[in-house]
């Protein structure tokens, strides 16, 4: 039997931009290139859209980010 899977692949990128949609274009066309260059994602799993939205982090973002540093800096 052949089956049909829906998949999603998830993820964070910081990008270096002056406005969230200069950010989302840079990260949109960047993706866009390697998923045309990627004959397995084009091919054989299919990739058929794109998408995601740019924020500048939050309050608790922040605070995990600053958590990280001073346990790093402790190691």
């Amino acid at each position: 039997m052949i089956y049909k899977v829906h998949w999603i692949i998830d993820g964070i990128a910081e990008i270096d931009a002056d406005t969230k949609e200069e950010a989302e274009k840079k990260l949109q066309e960047d993706l866009e290139s390697y998923v045309k260059k990627s004959d397995d994602l084009m091919n054989k799993f299919i990739a058929k859209s794109i998408q995601g939205t740019a924020y500048l982090p939050g309050e608790e973002e922040k605070k995990k980010l600053d958590d990280d540093d001073d346990d790093e800096k402790k190691s």
